[in-house]
């Protein structure tokens, strides 16, 4: 049974839904990362769970219980904000302490968990400072420290390192699953990062709309994305539609434009509709070898070239349209030269 269920949830402003009949079920002690463009729903989805927003229709269900109509202050929910929100004459301590000093804590036991959380967040000895004499990654660390000291049944993370730089970013996220799974609670994160989600979560849900439109391990998502949408997102800019379709010898054959396709038919794709492929540009192969008759294989001319660095990333003008490659070599294709490119079948992802 899951820990958190939405069932059926609607909000609204102004009578222009956020979400519609949206589901979710989350299990005890997993990280889960709500994924997508700006307006998809993930930050309403958050405030919902969080009690600062109220559903128009469905149910919130947590831990067995009824929470749809439970106040934000009557849940015991951790909440760590995008912009930090400490209290500037605070110092460390005193803004760690806070909630606890809200739900009347006695002092001893202020003291204990709030020198016990700070260790956990590496904060050991900056129990003085204030926040203007912390760095950005020690303030947010501060902010999960508070989130975590009222021993939460449930954390949740509202794009926390969009305000650091990039390598802090890098450092934080890690902090922040070595304090998730050394914890063992309950998350749930925010963000429009894709690579911040799939390096810290157990599961991602990537949102369209309002709608998740694939809810799965980060890996899974990344190998093969469901939706043209999802695809598209996360780094898939070639795409090739078909007209026919049919399934053969563990393969999927396409055919269409006068080229006939062949797709590996693998666990993450089995049971899709649709006939369109999706593949990354670093994985399709350009050359200037004749092709003889072979198929996954399209003739074209070099378009654009620019140099990337340890590769170059070639536009091929075909005529199944326009598709970028990247690839490591020597010497360049030049522009208007003619190329093949090849499309290795365990490479092509059937999307929706």
């Amino acid at each position: 049974m899951a820990l958190l269920t939405l069932e059926n949830v609607s909000v609204a402003y102004e009578n222009q839904y956020i979400l519609k009949d949206f589901n979710l079920n989350i299990e005890k002690g997993q990280l889960i990362s709500l994924l997508g463009p700006s307006g998809c729903g993930k930050t309403t989805t958050l405030r919902l769970i969080a009690g600062f927003l109220e559903a128009k229709d469905g149910k919130f269900l947590f831990d067995g219980n009824d929470y749809t109509r439970v106040p934000v202050n009557k849940r015991n929910f951790g909440f760590v904000f995008q912009s930090y929100a400490l209290f500037p004459h605070l110092s460390v301590f005193d803004n760690v302490a806070f909630g606890l000093r809200l739900r009347k804590v006695g002092d001893a036991e202020i003291e204990k968990r709030v020198q016990q959380i700070l260790e956990v967040v590496s904060l050991k000895g900056f129990e003085k400072r204030f926040p203007k004499e912390l760095s950005g990654g020690q303030r947010q660390r501060v902010a999960i420290a508070r989130a975590l000291v009222i021993q939460p049944d449930l954390l949740l993370f509202d794009e926390p390192l969009s305000n650091l730089d990039a390598n802090l970013r890098v450092n934080m996220r890690v902090e922040i699953r070595r304090i998730q799974q050394e914890l063992g609670i309950t998350t749930v994160y925010v963000s429009h990062d894709q690579e911040e989600c799939f390096s810290i979560s157990d599961q991602v849900a990537i949102m369209n709309k309002g709608v998740i439109e694939q809810l799965d391990d980060p890996a899974t998502i990344f190998k093969y994305p469901k939706t043209e949408f999802i695809a598209r997102f996360i780094g898939f800019n070639n795409f090739v539609t078909f007209s026919e379709r049919s399934e053969a010898d563990g393969e999927i054959v396409l055919k269409g434009h006068d080229h006939t396709f062949a797709a590996a038919l693998n666990p993450g794709t089995a049971g899709r509709a649709g006939q369109k492929c999706a593949i990354r540009p670093d994985d399709l192969f350009i050359s200037t070898e004749e092709a003889h008759g072979e198929s996954n294989v399209v003739a074209g001319r070099v378009k654009i070239s620019t140099f990337l660095g340890r590769s170059y990333q070639y536009v091929v003008e075909t005529a199944l349209g326009d598709f970028t490659v990247n690839q490591e070599m020597e010497q360049p294709y030049k522009n208007g030269q003619a190329v093949n490119l090849r499309f290795p079948k365990e490479k092509l992802v059937l999307v929706e």
